[in-house]
């Protein structure tokens, strides 16, 4: 069995009520959070506090924490991992300003996925997460795609799958979202 079919057999015990599936199952997913871990970090600016490791640890520590589990596959618990990760770095980003004052802001780099937008363009943290916020008040499914893509690294594919619609829907949200965040980030 390869290493995405082993995660959903282990997602699959996890969502049956085998809390000790999480623990195999870390081990099997780590490498993958690690990637994702770096991707973020590297849009961060240099020298930042938090490293990879401990975003990935920090993850970890939220997703134990739920209580409702109801994922299907290993696309969907990255979903869910992303969406933590996200979180993490908001509060990490919302501590450190609270630290500088008033006005200080951190900035990170766009995805390349957000190829409308310069690929060298950099955008505060917390002004994407208010964007996205604003957007989901607009259109849930299209800021849970942009969640999914940016902060999930899941291909379209992948992304159709957690939400259970088709790709060419997720394309197509994909591409106005992207849109929509281009103009709002302006």
């Amino acid at each position: 069995m390869d290493g995405r079919g082993e995660i959903t057999v282990l997602v699959d015990r996890w969502t049956g009520g085998d809390r000790a599936a999480l623990d195999e199952m870390l081990p099997a997913i780590y490498g993958e959070l690690r990637r994702l871990a770096a991707v973020y970090l590297a849009r961060e600016r240099p020298g930042h506090t938090l490293q990879p490791t401990a975003l990935v640890h920090e993850t970890y520590l939220k997703l134990i924490q739920q209580r409702q589990v109801d994922w299907h596959n290993r696309a969907q618990f990255l979903g869910v991992a992303a969406n933590a990760m996200r979180r993490v770095l908001l509060h990490h980003a919302e501590h450190r300003n609270a630290q500088k004052g008033v006005g200080a802001r951190e900035r990170v780099t766009l995805d390349e996925a957000l190829a409308t937008l310069e690929e060298s363009a950099t955008v505060d943290l917390l002004d994407l997460n208010e964007a996205l916020d604003k957007l989901a008040a607009l259109d849930a499914r299209q800021a849970r795609v942009v969640e999914l893509r940016i902060f999930g690294g899941l291909t379209i594919e992948e992304a159709a799958d957690v939400l259970t619609i088709s790709p060419a829907t997720v394309k197509r949200d994909w591409d106005v979202a992207r849109l929509w965040l281009r103009r709002a980030l302006s």
